[in-house]
């Protein structure tokens, strides 16, 4: 499975045609999905455009993202740093008018299992984001709720190629014991070299332009279509 990143907590300081308005998420994502996505992962966006959880702003971006690709799978973030206050960000799920399919909880924050626990009761996916360099990994696996995750995303920070590698391998193998499927992706330079391991362990991974912003050979990517154009080619060689 091959799911697209579209945006992330990135600005247009970085990347000058990030998609951030709900208009914008949807193009980018109907290119995405053509260019062989089958998955989507956003940040909704306030009008200044920051990371927000905020009820209004995630069904403008899920309705949007789900009228131009109908039937494809739509994910959100609650990461800390939208809202730290992990009892505000258990309010704001549950103040969701419109449902994603699935959401993210980054397992080394504070309130994750509360987060997640609020997901489930609302029928919404839970994707267990456990990063390379924390305790999420042992966190999660002894909450008791654990095997009921859509999936583990297995998130190396490490960003030089060797030591996102390393961090890649064993942060698969402290996940071994874990009941759902893992999706393993890196950032920035070390975004395709980890993709690569997951092709070639057929994982499930991600690529777009919360992960990365070049291509595999370093030229800067145009958008996000460009990167999953490149993502498939990679996995299409590892089969």
């Amino acid at each position: 499975m091959l799911q697209v990143c579209l945006n992330g907590a990135r600005s247009r300081a970085a990347f000058s045609h990030l998609p951030v308005t709900a208009a914008e998420l949807a193009a980018a994502a109907r290119e995405a999905v053509a260019a062989g996505a089958v998955d989507i992962h956003l940040h909704p966006k306030d009008s200044d455009a920051r990371d927000t959880l905020e009820a209004t702003a995630v069904a403008a971006a899920v309705n949007a993202v789900r009228a131009a690709v109908p039937g494809t799978a739509v994910g959100v973030t609650t990461a800390a740093w939208a809202v730290p206050d992990p009892y505000v960000r258990v309010a704001q799920v549950r103040s969701w008018s419109v449902l994603p399919d699935h959401a993210s909880v980054n397992w080394h924050e504070d309130g994750a299992a509360e987060v997640a626990q609020a997901l489930l009761d609302r029928g919404i996916g839970v994707e267990a984001g456990v990063y390379s360099g924390t305790d999420a990994a042992e966190r999660f696996l002894g909450w008791p709720g654990s095997r009921r995750v859509l999936r583990v995303l297995a998130e190396i920070t490490e960003t030089t190629p060797q030591d996102a590698l390393h961090a890649a391998s064993e942060l698969l193998e402290r996940l071994r014991p874990a009941a759902a499927p893992i999706l393993l992706h890196g950032e920035d330079a070390g975004a395709w070299p980890v993709l690569r391991l997951a092709a070639a362990r057929h994982l499930d991974t991600r690529i777009g332009l919360e992960d990365a912003l070049h291509l595999p050979d370093g030229e800067p990517a145009a958008d996000n279509a460009s990167l999953v154009r490149a993502a498939r080619a990679i996995i299409r060689r590892a089969s």
